[in-house]
């Protein structure tokens, strides 16, 4: 049963300018593993504003609630490249309440925009 689906689009370039301007804020929204390739290095724009994109899809697909914690979701790349959620304290808890048990994330960037896709599934029909 599908608990919550959330969307996010961000335009890469202006969130981009954003990591430039404000020291700190990479370090503040993203674990650094999730800075990283899988290779150990730098993950572009592109790739971070989809991962941003999708930590907001997240916190909508579990009612927006203000006081989830940025590195309490991490996007995860599988072995084959697909992404996945793991998440822990204040998203796990939240998850918890709505009877969350299992995460489908997409993301995508093109023509400037990066996007994410989140659905919460729980429970049974």
């Amino acid at each position: 049963m599908i608990i919550g689906v959330g969307i996010d689009v961000c335009p890469v370039e202006r969130f981009a300018a954003s990591l430039v301007r404000t020291p700190g804020l990479r370090d503040r929204l993203f674990t650094a593993a999730e800075q990283l390739t899988p290779s150990g290095t730098e993950r572009s724009g592109e790739s971070l504003a989809a991962r941003f994109a999708a930590k907001e899809a997240l916190a909508k697909a579990l009612g927006a609630p203000g006081h989830l914690l940025w590195h309490d979701a991490e996007v995860v790349v599988g072995e084959r490249g697909r992404p996945h959620l793991e998440v822990r304290g204040t998203v796990a808890e939240r998850a918890a309440e709505l009877g969350v048990t299992a995460w489908h994330v997409s993301l995508s960037h093109d023509g400037g925009l990066a996007s994410a896709v989140v659905i919460a599934e729980g429970g049974t029909p």
